[in-house]
């Protein structure tokens, strides 16, 4: 049975709402004759991983009256149970404490969205301790959940941790600094897993970000499997019953650059690059619409190019049309026809399958208009950007390794915004080894021209120089100068140094990260994977051998740094073509647009001294 991340969150927060009951009302279903209603408590990060699972109408079924913020003032309800879930931290456990002392409900339902540190649970139960006596009664269960991700759908997970690619590649940044976001990722990651109920084999390449992650939540699982039972004994003889684990892939951004910038002609990726798709949830001037799972329009032509979206609207519009002709020619009467007893019963189920008919009817027009309004928002922006130009420019340097200089520098100087602009020269930039200096020095002019601030072009071409530098360096001491020379530079951001030009230039067939993937899963030799790191944490710290290689049915595959739309269509593609067929989860620290990616190279790159002035670009909201 495939790995059910969604399904398996959603269960965890069910019997959370159902007060931790083992046993649900009506299957977990809704709510249970005996079961009081309640309200659910919560802080922004904890609303933000519950949305995409649990719409309103969802809560109220498990009995969820009323859903409050933590940080905002509320009123007593001295007679209702409170469930709270929130992240484990100092205001939050203040604020508990404080709500118990003041009687504001009737019970205390504690739930943290990840593991509570000793020091926290200890300040909680002084806090109620000096109470009056009442307070400690009202505490009826703490408990750690390990949810603490945004699982956006069944395949796709976000663990909502906004900027890590800049906190990872700041020169300025300490190593504290840099320790306790690695620290942060893991202990996101074990969330996933716990809520799996498996315990990965941790593949990833040498150095970098990937390496410190994989050897962090290493560690944390090890820990972790010492105590018995623990989170993972249930699942522990299913999985030796069927000889399965997965295996989880980590990747640093660095990996593959040009994905994080690209444009993208799929509905999908376009819907959230330019209309700004967050939590599943869209917002336009007009409307606010959610697109998920429940919307099989969304489902079906989601990841089709923009034209062929336009010509299925307008193709289930027509039938629309169609079918309600239909029923108006059913129900139209029998003017001048003379009725007896059958023509009677004949008009009567008729009329009968009309209005059954009806909520069906409602629903597909109320879908028609939700998609014709985006389409309609989404053309706007094509044509006032020229979007289809970037995507043909950008696809002819990352898939045919050719570029039309006219077209590139027209592109440039014409229409688009800033950032629109300044990703299709970084685009360029990492679509050729060594492009020609005078079509670089070209497109350096054209961006000046349109007042495109030069920190993230200028980033990037740095980082495309070390790689050269460190890929031609013959002896170990010139590769040792070259790293102390990236560690000054740019800090961590050493992978970049390390990787190698070839990860740095997408290979536009296939993405390097699917191609990788599809290595690390079939756990064959293969020269591309053969000096990636294995971590296994069931198997014993000493020894190497016995370590399980693959072949893996199942993997999860993790970008630190922020993913995007565009791998994970590729990782699904993967996952459809492959025989036996293989199962894909993929999450990152946030998923990011184009845009909101850029923002965070040309931060970097004035961080680093380079480009300067305002970088014109506005940071996006992240998943």
């Amino acid at each position: 049975m495939a790995l059910s991340l969604r399904r398996k969150q959603l269960d965890v927060i069910v019997r959370m709402l159902h007060l931790n009951q083992q046993q649900l009302p009506n299957g977990g279903e809704g709510q249970g004759e005996e079961e009081a209603y309640k309200l659910l408590v919560m802080d922004p990060p904890c609303i933000s991983l519950l949305s995409p699972v649990l719409k309103v109408g969802d809560l109220r079924r498990h009995g969820v009256t009323l859903t409050l913020g933590i940080d905002r003032p509320r009123q007593a309800v001295a007679d209702a149970p409170a469930v709270y879930l929130v992240r484990p931290t100092l205001s939050n456990v203040d604020r508990i404490a404080a709500d118990a002392a003041a009687g504001l409900y009737a019970s205390f339902h504690v739930n943290f969205s990840t593991s509570v540190p000793r020091p926290l649970l200890e300040r909680l139960a002084a806090s109620c301790a000096a109470s009056p006596p009442a307070c400690a009664g009202r505490l009826a269960r703490v408990a750690d959940q390990y949810i603490d991700f945004v699982c956006l759908e069944e395949g796709l997970f976000s663990l909502a941790q906004p900027r890590a690619y800049v906190a990872l590649n700041d020169p300025a940044a300490a190593d504290a600094d840099i320790t306790s976001l690695v620290d942060a990722v893991a202990l996101g990651l074990f969330c996933v897993f716990a809520t799996l109920g498996v315990v990965p084999v941790i593949r990833c390449a040498r150095g970098g970000p990937s390496e410190m992650v994989a050897a962090a939540l290493d560690a944390r699982l090890r820990d972790h499997l010492l105590v018995k039972p623990n989170l993972f004994t249930e699942a522990a003889s299913a999985a030796v019953a069927s000889f399965q684990r997965p295996v989880l892939c980590l990747f640093d951004r660095n990996f593959e650059l040009s994905v994080g910038v690209q444009h993208d002609w799929s509905y999908r990726p376009l819907v959230h690059d330019v209309l700004g798709l967050k939590l599943n949830k869209l917002k336009l001037p007009a409307e606010k619409y959610e697109l998920d799972d429940s919307d099989k329009f969304w489902v079906t032509n989601s990841w089709s190019p923009f034209p062929k979206v336009a010509e299925e609207i307008e193709a289930q519009l027509a039938k629309y049309k169609q079918d309600v002709d239909e029923v108006n020619q059913r129900t139209g009467g029998g003017s001048g026809v003379e009725f007896d007893g059958t023509d009677l019963i004949g008009n009567t189920r008729h009329l009968m399958n009309a209005v059954n008919s009806l909520p069906e009817l409602t629903e597909r027009k109320k879908i028609i208009d939700k998609h014709t309004n985006i389409a309609t928002a989404l053309l706007g922006h094509i044509k006032e950007r020229s979007l289809d130009g970037y995507c043909d420019c950008e696809n002819d340097m990352l898939v045919n390794g050719t570029v039309d200089r006219n077209t590139l520098l027209s592109l440039l100087r014409g229409k688009g915004t800033k950032e629109d602009k300044l990703r299709l020269a970084v685009t360029y930039l990492l679509s050729f080894e060594t492009p020609p200096s005078s079509e670089l020095e070209q497109v350096e002019a054209a961006l000046r021209e349109s007042e495109v601030d030069m920190s993230a072009f200028q980033y990037v071409k740095r980082i495309k120089a070390l790689n050269t530098q460190f890929a031609g360096a013959s002896g170990t001491a010139t590769k040792s100068n070259i790293v102390d020379w990236a560690e000054k530079l740019y800090g961590q951001s050493l992978s970049a140094v390390t990787a190698g030009v070839k990860n740095l230039l997408s290979d536009g067939r296939q993405l390097a990260l699917t191609r990788t993937v599809e290595a690390l899963m079939e756990g064959k030799p293969n020269p591309e994977v053969d000096d990636y790191l294995l971590f296994d944490p069931r198997a014993p710290r000493s020894g190497t051998g016995g370590q399980f290689k693959g072949p893996f049915r199942e993997a999860i595959v993790f970008m630190i740094g922020g993913g995007n739309y565009i791998e994970y269509r590729s990782l699904m593609e993967l996952e459809q073509r492959t025989q036996p067929s293989k199962h894909v989860i993929y999450g990152a620290t946030e998923i990011l647009s184009g845009a909101e990616f850029i923002h965070q190279l040309a931060e970097l790159g004035q961080k680093a001294g380079l480009g300067g002035g305002s970088s014109n670009i506005p940071p996006g909201a992240e998943q």
